[in-house]
């Protein structure tokens, strides 16, 4: 079952999760305060240096027939449609560069190259997704109303498809993206929300158009006047660059929110939720992966999906300074860290996805504890007064020390039944 006592999982007391928020709250204040021109410049030649890539990318498209320079223009502007959703759109709408007083790159005025319009994308995502992270029947982002992730989503026949709707969600992200923000299945419930869904379906299908056009009736039609180019070729070009940016924005984020260690919670979680409480939940329920400066970038630096469901506005360019200090506060407090190479935390979101392709009765694991769901109930076989000062070490006992403490007692004594684990 996921997580219904978010204090009692960590192993934390309401004292520890206050002092947890302070010392959060003053590395907020710090980015905040050295907030300056650099961070201005940072962002603006990204986003120069994304139109002269995209530039490049349709140029050679329309000025070479040869097979080579058409998969370069591809690839070209497949990478310049990733920059463009990943570090620029998604950055920008969370009011990263708010601070700046730019018309141009403010959360109220950017329209990103996606089919979902960016004031529905951040009533979803901004407003739902950070507030609510992966609590059921609250997070839309859990399942995208179509995948099981969790054992506390009921197992239904057409679970037998994960793999396979995972694949299409993966190849056709933007559009998945669009939808969920949509919620079309209200239009066929009753009453005034109705109207609203109404008027936000028919603001989705003009983004939507627009999209359409441009990658598949405008450009192609714009090539198609170079001798070297035809209709077809760049029509076909724009569509895989566009399976390349949606096919990488799936990784990346099913990356930081899918794999093991990311837990999910209930909705009890949020009853009387305090800043420290939601700060705790954002770090447990996130997952970072392993990166250098360039696959920073091409992320959005949402390889620090941790930094980022803590700190959502505060500019990507920071959050790998400030994960160095996330990352001590977790040893602090005995918290894990989940983060691992890109390819084995993408590789376990896979895995987890077949393997809740089948019904519970069908999985080794308890539903408390799993690799992607886990509880406060699995820790019952500790004794009291278990997170508390180690009398040998000096070391604080939490959540990091109790989770290897009942996979080494259940390592060791695969047949027994739980007993007490002692300090």
């Amino acid at each position: 079952m996921a997580i219904t006592d978010v204090p009692a999982f960590a192993h934390l007391t309401d004292a520890d999760i206050e002092s947890l928020a302070v010392e959060l709250d003053a590395i907020r204040r710090d980015v905040e305060d050295s907030l300056g021109e650099r961070d201005a410049r940072y962002i603006r030649r990204t986003i120069a240096a994304q139109r002269a890539l995209e530039l490049a990318g349709r140029l050679v498209l329309a000025g070479s027939s040869k097979r080579s320079a058409w998969w370069a223009g591809i690839v070209t502007l497949g990478l310049a449609k990733i920059i463009e959703n990943m570090e620029i759109g998604h950055n920008v709408m969370h009011g990263q560069w708010n601070w700046m007083n730019d018309p141009e790159i403010h959360s109220t005025t950017w329209e990103w190259d996606m089919s979902a319009a960016s004031k529905h994308w951040i009533s979803a995502h901004n407003n739902q997704h950070h507030k609510y992270t992966n609590i059921l029947d609250m997070d839309d982002d859990v399942g995208y109303f179509v995948l099981r992730v969790t054992r506390d989503q009921p197992w239904e026949r057409y679970n037998v498809g994960n793999l396979l709707f995972n694949a299409l969600l993966a190849l056709g992200f933007e559009w998945g993206i669009g939808l969920q923000t949509v919620d079309l299945e209200k239009l066929l419930e009753p009453g005034p929300e109705r109207d609203v869904i109404a008027v936000r379906t028919r603001e989705f299908l003009v983004k939507a158009g627009r999209q359409v056009v441009k990658d598949y009736v405008a450009f192609p039609a714009l090539t198609s006047l170079s001798p070297a180019a035809t209709y077809k070729s760049t029509l076909t070009a724009n569509a895989v660059a566009n399976v390349i940016r949606n096919v990488w924005a799936n990784a990346v984020i099913f990356c930081g929110h899918f794999p093991d260690g990311a837990e999910k919670f209930t909705k009890t979680d949020m009853i009387g939720e305090t800043k420290g409480q939601w700060y705790l939940r954002q770090m447990l329920g996130s997952a970072n992966f392993d990166a250098g400066p360039v696959l920073r970038f091409l992320s959005g630096n949402l390889c620090h999906q941790i930094e980022h469901h803590l700190f959502p506005d505060l500019p990507s360019n920071r959050l790998h300074d400030v994960s160095v200090r996330v990352r001590a506060l977790c040893e602090k407090y005995d918290l894990p860290y989940t983060t691992g190479p890109f390819l084995v935390q993408y590789g376990k979101t896979w895995r987890t996805i077949a393997k809740l392709s089948l019904p519970n009765s069908y999985l080794r694991d308890t539903a408390d504890d799993a690799p992607e769901t886990r509880s406060e109930r699995m820790f019952a076989q500790l004794e009291p007064g278990y997170a508390a000062t180690d009398g040998v070490t000096g070391r604080r006992r939490g959540l990091k020390t109790a989770i290897a403490a009942v996979h080494s007692w259940r390592s060791a004594n695969p047949r027994r039944r739980p007993a007490r684990i002692s300090t």
